[in-house]
């Protein structure tokens, strides 16, 4: 199984080389002379799934004409989706699109610039080094990789390629993400002590797809493409289609909801990844044949390396079961609380001066703040009225693939949010505390290297 892996990663790197070194490919310093700012950015669709079709296309051609950016074509191993997705952009553009069954073909005809990868969970690191390795900039959907192996091979291949990389993570584009960010860094919040996060539902239908797990034909879909380098086995349209229910195509909770929070505690700590992770959960309602648990909980332990004597703790539940608490991220200083849900600093559970007297201290209340007030500025050009993070996240990506400068989400922050997620994965199914390697990149599990 390791070998089949790594001879996967190998193959898919010496393939898209070879593309690379073809008439059309060219290098990225040799791709930024040939885009200039008059020219349009030819852009290819890998993979039509629903949350390309419900957000990633209509952000996209939100700002399309004003950035002289169209796409061209949809590159989908599963026909009806090739079609569809064909169909629906022909619709929302009134132009023919191109279909290519797969990405090999896609690069090989060297018909686009860039790409938006919206695939199954354990494909966007894998499709990430297809298009780095033939020169496409890329916005590619979180989470960035279920394993290490993926991740790795990810963030080498974006960075020897230059490509203009943007993570899907758009709290990065979100004007009160940057405002929380801004205060934190500002030091007047004061040290992170403590950060709590949620994301319930009460979805029993979610991720489900029983109606097209019925429709769907293993004659119409390229089954041995889609595992890459998973463990080969027979055909299974639930593993297909409802992927995200089933570990090692997904890690579900982990890899969908908390990829998004867990990276704005990176982000606004400037902590790459936990020291150490302990979680549990289960199936414990929708026992429906999945592999992936409805309820979890993890809590992490933040903080320098070199010096475990500081930082701070996050906790992170979720569940499928009860959708009371909703989504909630609070971070917590010893003068108060920043809630992202609220968009408020408040001084709420802050150090009174009665108690701080007590012990000889300065009591430490934050004065109250609005994020949703701030004048911060989000790095795009629009100016909409709004704050739509996935418009705002795709904006920002064309305007990076003009100007070459780094994204918002850059290949860094998919890479650790990847490590959380993990080290998360590896507690769950193992029920050791996770920790990691930072010598040899590697998540552990109860010091052993975990893989699936």
């Amino acid at each position: 199984m390791k070998n089949t892996r790594r001879d996967f990663i190998k193959k898919t790197t010496l393939a898209s080389a070879g593309l690379a070194m073809g008439i059309g490919c060219t290098s990225a310093k040799s791709y930024n002379r040939i885009i200039g700012s008059n020219d349009r950015v030819r852009v290819g669709i890998v993979g039509f799934s629903n949350r390309c079709k419900g957000s990633l296309i209509p952000a996209f051609h939100e700002n399309s004409k004003a950035q002289n950016c169209e796409i061209v074509g949809v590159s989908d191993i599963w026909n009806r989706r090739r079609e569809e997705g064909a169909a629906f952009l022909k619709e929302k553009t009134g132009r023919e699109m191109k279909v290519w069954r797969n990405n090999e073909e896609m690069y090989d005809k060297n018909e686009i610039d860039a790409v938006i990868i919206s695939t199954a969970d354990f494909q966007h690191a894998l499709h990430t080094v297809q298009a780095a390795n033939a020169k496409k900039d890329a916005y590619v959907e979180k989470p960035f990789a279920e394993t290490m192996e993926d991740a790795r091979a990810g963030i080498k291949a974006v960075k020897e390629s230059g490509i203009v990389f943007q993570i899907g993570s758009q709290r990065r584009s979100g004007k009160n993400y940057h405002a929380a960010n801004n205060y934190i860094k500002s030091g007047q919040f004061g040290d992170i002590v403590m950060v709590e996060m949620s994301w319930n539902v009460n979805q029993p239908g979610r991720w489900r797809l029983p109606k097209l797990t019925k429709e769907i034909r293993e004659a119409d879909v390229d089954w041995k493409r889609y595992l890459m380098n998973r463990p080969y086995e027979a055909w299974d349209p639930r593993k297909y289609l409802e992927y995200r229910l089933f570990w090692p195509y997904s890690s579900g909770i982990p890899g969908q909801w908390m990829a998004h929070q867990i990276d704005t505690v990176h982000w606004f700590s400037g902590l790459a990844h936990p020291r150490s992770v302990a979680a549990n959960g289960g199936i414990y309602l929708w026992k429906d044949g999945r592999k992936n648990f409805d309820t979890m909980t993890a809590v992490f332990d933040y903080g320098p390396l070199n010096d475990p004597s500081s930082g701070f703790q996050v906790v992170y539940s979720s569940r499928f079961t009860n959708s009371a608490g909703g989504t909630k991220e609070i971070y917590y200083s010893n003068g108060g609380e920043l809630n992202l849900k609220t968009n408020k600093v408040t001084s709420n559970g802050g150090l009174i001066e009665k108690r701080a007297k007590a012990m000889g201290m300065e009591s430490f209340l934050v004065p109250e703040y609005n994020l949703a007030d701030s004048a911060v500025q989000v790095v795009t050009s629009a100016n909409t009225g709004k704050d739509n993070t996935t418009t705002n996240h795709i904006l920002n990506w064309m305007e990076c693939i003009r100007s070459r400068k780094p994204t918002n989400g850059p290949i860094e922050a998919g890479y650790n949010h990847s490590i959380a997620n993990i080290m998360t994965t590896a507690s769950l199914r193992t029920g050791l505390k996770a920790t990691f390697d930072e010598v040899n990149q590697e998540v552990l599990a109860g010091g052993k290297i975990f893989q699936y």
